[in-house]
């Protein structure tokens, strides 16, 4: 889920962010499996053929706090070797394992608030595509606001290769369609010094700093079984040029990527509930 760079511009991700889970009264572990039909990192495309995106985590309380650890991975699931293809692992094979970022986080409820912060970690294992050339660490703050529209402002920074900010601002909205809810979701990004015009920078994730997408997506997630399953669609409105990068010799202004995840959770020692 968070990356190192591009144009290389095909490269990064954070992890991904699992978000953090709220604090309970006992330990919780959980599961994600995304599917995708694309591999899109903060507006980036970073491969664009079908990916699956598992997260494993562990929350568990530490008093008024919740301490949540994790980890995240991107796997290129189809070898993406066409012309029109590119992969984050250089489309050598198939099923491989082309990402994995730990992260680990603590949030904090302050009256209507609930402050985040955390760290987590971009490596890249393969020895084509991105390489171990790209790992970088990045550390983040959040801070979310249970009022209407559920705001929340995000601060990214790379202290490793990139050495600068990434923002994200995000609101979401609920319509009851009766037994299941559409969720409406905005996030708008923005580039503070992950840019290649900051050249004293290692690596860079941006063409140029400023805003780099609005992503506008719905989904309608629903329950089967102790599972949780949600599916979304994803329109791109894109302004950085990496962000524009859609496939080999094409860039567009809007693109359009969507998928399912999978989750469950359970409270250790209870019986399996759905996330």
């Amino acid at each position: 889920m968070l990356r190192a760079k591009l144009p290389a511009a095909v490269v990064l991700v954070v992890a991904a962010s699992a978000s953090a889970r709220p604090a309970t009264a006992q330990a919780t572990v959980g599961a994600d499996l995304g599917l995708f039909s694309g591999y899109v990192w903060r507006g980036i495309s970073v491969t664009n053929r079908p990916v699956g995106q598992p997260t494993l985590y562990v929350a568990f309380p530490a008093g008024k706090a919740s301490v949540t650890v994790g980890g995240w991975a991107n796997v290129d699931l189809g070898r993406y070797d066409d012309t029109d293809d590119f992969s984050q692992s250089g489309g050598v094979s198939g099923m491989n394992l082309s990402e994995f970022d730990p992260w680990a986080e603590v949030s904090v409820p302050v009256g209507e608030a609930t402050l985040t912060g955390g760290v987590v970690g971009y490596v890249f294992p393969n020895d084509f595509g991105a390489t171990d050339d790209f790992n970088t660490w990045e550390i983040y703050g959040k801070v979310g606001l249970g009022v209407p529209l559920s705001p929340k402002l995000a601060l990214y920074y790379d202290f490793d290769k990139v050495n600068g900010a990434y923002i994200e601002g995000t609101v979401g909205h609920a319509v009851s369609l009766g037994s299941l809810s559409l969720n409406l979701g905005a996030l708008a990004g923005l580039s503070a010094g992950q840019a290649e015009s900051d050249s004293p920078n290692e690596l860079n994730n941006f063409f140029e700093n400023g805003f780099t997408h609005l992503d506008l997506s719905a989904g309608v997630p629903f329950s089967a079984g102790i599972f949780s399953i949600s599916p979304v669609v994803h329109l791109l409105v894109n302004g950085d040029e990496v962000t524009r990068f859609t496939s080999p010799g094409d860039e567009s202004d809007v693109k359009v990527w969507g998928g399912l995840t999978i989750s469950w959770s359970r409270a250790l020692g209870a019986s399996a509930t759905s996330e």
